[in-house]
């Protein structure tokens, strides 16, 4: 009898324990289908929002009406069906419309022509969405993302190879790491902005607003974010491979874009500073002009680096492996170009150089009339999207003194966010004044305020790369300004009033677009989008 109890004993455990590992076998079935459908995360988090804003009422004063005006219209959709978009196929996982590889190489090389936007016909466009790639997560948030980034979010390893000793970016398991090396700086980016730091005023602010031509990874933009300036990084999507897309993974501001034929997507007078390092523009090239369109994009009494080749060409040709004729022929013209451009050379040391541009015509008026001086005759510096660029010079804008900043003076950041811009003040910008610039400021505050109201993480680390499609003044990155996000402001090239320059002179960054074309980034590569008023601005296209 105790026999058979023991033996009836041991089947009902036996059962319980293949019950269990059943169980257990199918519920990690069900959680691995779970992770890789890719659900559990925007998804989730969009529950969670959901869940916690079910009172419709909990915000009863905030308004989503556009700020355009004209009546819309309205529709009926009762019995419409909404629209569903297939996956594409996985070959697309990466896929940029208006750089595409296949596509790049139909047009000319010479001025890098073919490095540039050049956007599919209406008949080639996808209509599906494009796939994550295997194993795609969360990225890292800031500060870890600076130095680590998921391999299967960019699973290309060739950088880790080519910039081996130059420490851009190794693979360590299933993480890339990125210790902050470039080309230039192989001993870190810090070290190298110390340097930059003992001749610019990097430290009080004044230097707010950076452009990296050429960018690599992004590792200067990176480091720079510690000093409290932000970088506007660029470069080409060529035979470096993915060193955009790991800029942005790592939560550093970046775009594809190339110095060739087109003028830089960016108003006149942005950027406190402009920087190349090793960035293979040919500067002495085209009788300057690509010098000539940093000198556009840069602020009066702003300053260009320059780092690598051929600075200092007489002790480093030999290990540039490079004719030193062509060096010093090189280095001749670039020299030229910036006494042409009024620009005072302040620090040359080893392989760097770095020039100031002058802060208004006065002094540099002697030097402009020489009859090389060729001043572009376009009303508009600003005017940007898609137009050619010219080997021409900048007028810069009246200033009263031989001492007054040209277009007017920027106070140092973070005093800079809110203090009234001078396009603001000078009444550049159609119907603003300063009081009503004031309330705009004022009201994106109030709607800030309730957005994190209703989603609680806004500024809890989890949104890193944020973009605003219709950026108007910046009015809503400047309420969401902390160290912890960044905000990619778009003026679309349609709006009734071009903006952009108001907000770089916040201390902020930009850029010109039109959403009738693909945006110059890979996919992936924003957290959050905010999208206010941009739908009515194209209903009609």
């Amino acid at each position: 009898m105790a026999l058979k109890s023991n033996s009836a004993d041991g089947r009902t455990r036996s059962s319980i324990q293949i019950f269990i590992v059943v169980g257990l076998c199918g519920f990690f079935y069900i959680l691995g289908a779970w992770q890789k459908s890719g659900f559990g995360k925007a998804d989730n988090l969009a529950m969670e929002i959901t869940k916690s804003t079910g009172d419709c009422n909990i915000i009863p004063n905030l308004s989503f009406e556009t700020h355009h005006g004209g009546d819309a219209g309205s529709t009926d959709n009762s019995d419409s069906k909404p629209k569903t978009f297939q996956p594409c196929h996985s070959r697309f996982t990466d896929y940029t419309p208006c750089q595409d590889q296949k596509r790049a190489m139909t047009f000319p090389r010479e001025n890098m022509n073919y490095r540039e936007r050049h956007c599919p016909p209406q008949k080639e466009k996808l209509h599906c969405l494009i796939p994550a790639p295997q194993g795609y997560v969360t990225p890292f948030s800031w500060p870890k993302s600076r130095d680590y980034v998921p391999f299967a979010n960019a699973p290309y390893k060739s950088l880790t190879v080519e910039k081996a000793i130059q420490n851009w970016v190794q693979y360590e398991g299933n993480v890339f790491r990125f210790p902050g090396g470039g080309t230039q700086f192989p001993q870190g980016a810090d070290k190298y902005i110390d340097q930059l730091a003992s001749v610019l005023p990097i430290t009080n602010g004044t230097v707010r607003t950076a452009l990296d031509t050429g960018c690599g990874v992004a590792s200067l933009g990176a480091y720079l974010w510690s000093r409290n300036v932000i970088a506007m990084s660029f470069a080409p999507r060529d035979s470096h491979e993915a060193q955009v897309q790991f800029a942005l993974e790592r939560g550093v501001p970046a775009v594809i874009g190339v110095l060739g034929t087109v003028k830089l997507p960016y108003p006149s007078k942005a950027f406190d500073m402009a920087h190349c390092s090793r960035c293979l523009i040919p500067w002495g090239a085209n009788d300057g002009m690509y010098l000539m369109e940093v000198d556009r994009v840069l602020r009066p009494g702003g300053y260009w680096v320059l780092s690598g080749p051929p600075i200092n060409w007489k002790n480093n040709y030999i290990s540039w492996q490079r004719p030193k004729e062509e060096l010093e022929e090189e280095q001749r013209k670039i020299e030229e170009t910036a006494k042409l451009l009024c620009w005072d050379k302040k620090y040359e040391k080893g392989e760097m150089a770095i020039w100031q541009k002058r802060v208004n015509a006065g002094s540099c008026r002697a030097k402009q009339d020489d009859s090389r001086a060729t001043l572009c005759k376009s009303a508009d510096a600003d005017d940007a999207w898609y137009k050619k660029m010219e080997a021409c010079i900048t007028p810069y804008s009246d200033s009263g003194s031989s001492d007054e900043v040209a277009g007017g003076e920027l106070k140092a950041f973070p005093e800079r966010l809110y203090a009234i811009p001078p396009r603001v003040a000078s009444g550049s910008i159609p119907g603003v004044s300063v009081e009503t610039y004031q309330d705009y400021n004022n009201e994106w505050k109030r709607h800030v305020n309730a957005y994190k109201k209703i989603n609680k993480l806004i500024d809890s680390g989890r949104y890193r790369n944020i973009m605003d499609m219709n950026a108007g003044m910046g009015g809503f990155a400047a309420a969401l300004e902390s160290p912890k996000l960044w905000v990619m402001n778009v003026v679309p090239t349609i709006a009734e009033k071009s903006t952009l320059g108001v907000i770089y002179e916040r201390g902020l960054i930009g850029i010109y677009h039109d959403w009738c074309e693909a945006f110059s980034t890979y996919p992936r590569t924003y957290d959050l989008i905010h999208a206010n008023g941009v739908f009515s601005l194209y209903r009609d296209k």
